[in-house]
Formats: C-alpha cells, sequence, structure tokens
C-alpha cells in the first residue's frame, strides 16, 4: 500500500481538493486498493470541517466530490505513516520541515513539482479570492495528480 498526504494551511481549500481529484485519479486507475489518500493542514484552524463551500463546488462541477472530508492538522506520526507527504507550497513546506523527524525530511516534497505543465511551484491559496482562483487551484491540481500517480505507478506499483 503506497500512503499518500495532502498538506496546505487550513486543509479547507488546496490539499481537500488535490487530496480529491487523486483520489478519483486512483479510483479510475482501479488502484484504490492499492493507494491511501489522505490531507491535512499544517494549523488547526479548521479542524473537523467540511472543505471550503467554494472548493467543493468547482471540484464537483469536474466530478470530484470533497464533501466527505473533515480538516485535520499534520500530527508528528504523518511524517512515519505516509510515504508521500506532498506540501501546496513553500511555506508549508517550510513548517513541514520544522516538524517532521530530520530522518523523514526526503518524504516532503512541493506538489507542483510532479506537474510537467505548470510553470509555477506553488499552488497559491484560493481563500481570499474568487471563483477564477478555485480553477486555477484546480488546473494545478490536475495536472500535477496526474504526474504523481505516474510516478507511483512507475516507482512502488510494478
Amino acid at each position: 500500500m503506497v500512503k499518500v498526504l495532502f498538506v496546505c494551511m487550513g486543509n479547507i481549500c488546496r490539499s481537500p481538493t488535490a487530496h480529491g481529484v487523486f483520489e478519483h485519479l486512483v479510483r479510475e486507475a482501479s488502484l484504490d486498493k492499492r493507494i491511501e489518500i489522505d490531507s491535512a493542514g499544517t494549523h488547526a484552524y479548521h479542524v473537523g470541517d467540511q472543505p471550503d463551500k467554494r472548493a467543493q463546488a468547482t471540484a464537483l462541477n469536474r466530478g470530484v466530490d470533497l464533501s466527505s472530508q473533515r480538516a485535520r492538522r499534520v500530527k508528528e506520526a504523518d511524517f512515519e505513516y505516509y510515504d508521500y507527504v506532498i506540501a501546496m507550497d513553500n511555506d508549508n513546506l517550510t513548517n513541514l520541515l520544522a516538524i517532521c523527524p530530520p530522518k523523514l525530511c526526503g518524504k516532503i516534497v512541493l506538489f507542483l513539482s510532479y506537474s510537467n505543465d505548470i510553470d509555477e511551484e506553488e499552488v497559491p491559496d484560493p481563500y481570499y479570492g474568487g471563483p477564477k482562483g478555485f480553477e486555477r487551484v484546480l488546473d494545478m491540481v490536475e495536472s500535477a495528480a496526474d504526474g504523481l500517480l505516474n510516478e507511483v505507478k512507475q516507482k512502488h506499483l510494478k
């Protein structure tokens, strides 16, 4: 079983979107028995909350349902448990590296490093913006999710 954790700040916009999109791709590839997916935040602002309504609506328009997810905060045990700990931006990457046991820091990576189509390094936080920000995030997430799935299949599921 390959285990993947997506991480943003509050776990209500970017990481649940990535979680949902990746889960959808994994299901379509009939790999849901071989890949476990979750998401979390580096801060506890929204623990227990559903993803942002705008993130849910944008994802649902593309066939991805985020409604069953609930925000949680990253915990130290996550670094041992997950094979991939994927940060949405540099701030969250820094936060993750600060709490990760040093021997496990190699598991932490920026999500857009898996995209071949996006020339940016970070998935921007759409929380304070309008609907176009959520669409842009979803475009970026879909691109990186494809690349991540290809890597997981090549490295772990032969």
